[in-house]
């Protein structure tokens, strides 16, 4: 009789699956466009091979901090992190299966009581409490590549963790393209619903190359 992978395996694949930075990662520069309403500004952004972030030639300071918030973003899930580094102190049991077929994961030791769903050797649902804050991501669509999945399309729901209440909800629709060997975000817009008011967000990237590797 073939044991069937347990929890732990099975998150472990989906975490692994993940499309990421190599640690040859160059960093790169492009040109950036913010929409929003009306108003639009344009500036330039860089990562460095460090994940460190600039936003350059953008006078109006909360959309200059608006682009380097979601920059950080990218680097959050682009940045490579081994599977024992990020859940290595956690334990995982199995829970329902929903009516998609995906698997809830619950987790056991982590500080901010995530718990996922996946759906073969891929996530599609983070659950997760950040002090007063509880959120909810599900993932819709995927692009894969040879070296792993991206979200394309994906909705977060921020609640109050006491109450329950709703405090603001959000959907991404994300696009990219490979530059040399590395797939970047060439534009994201975000759909945002917070005390019934609707904005929309629309970042576009151009212009996007590769840093120069440093010398040796």
């Amino acid at each position: 009789m073939t044991q069937k992978p347990d929890a732990g395996t099975l998150f472990r694949a989906a975490y692994e699956n993940r499309y990421t930075w190599d640690t040859s990662f160059p960093g790169y520069r492009a040109d950036v466009e913010l929409k929003q309403g009306e108003e639009v500004y344009q500036g330039k952004i860089s990562i460095k091979p460090d994940f460190s972030v600039e936003v350059t030639g953008i006078d109006n300071e909360e959309v200059q901090q608006s682009i380097y918030t979601q920059l950080r973003d990218i680097v959050t899930h682009r940045k490579r992190s081994s599977f024992e580094t990020a859940h290595g102190k956690n334990s995982f049991s199995l829970g329902a299966v929903d009516d998609s077929g995906a698997t809830e994961i619950l987790v056991t030791g982590d500080a901010m009581g995530s718990n996922y769903k996946i759906r073969g050797p891929q996530i599609f649902q983070v659950s997760r409490v950040m002090g007063p804050m509880a959120f909810l991501i599900d993932t819709h669509e995927i692009l894969e590549t040879p070296e792993g999945y991206l979200a394309s399309r994906y909705d977060a729901i921020f609640r109050n963790a006491q109450t329950g209440g709703l405090l603001k909800e959000l959907s991404f629709e994300d696009t990219f393209e490979k530059v040399g060997n590395y797939y970047l975000m060439t534009r994201q817009v975000v759909h945002s619903k917070e005390n019934g008011t609707v904005t929309t967000t629309e970042f576009k990237y151009s212009n996007v190359r590769l840093l120069e590797p440093a010398l040796v």
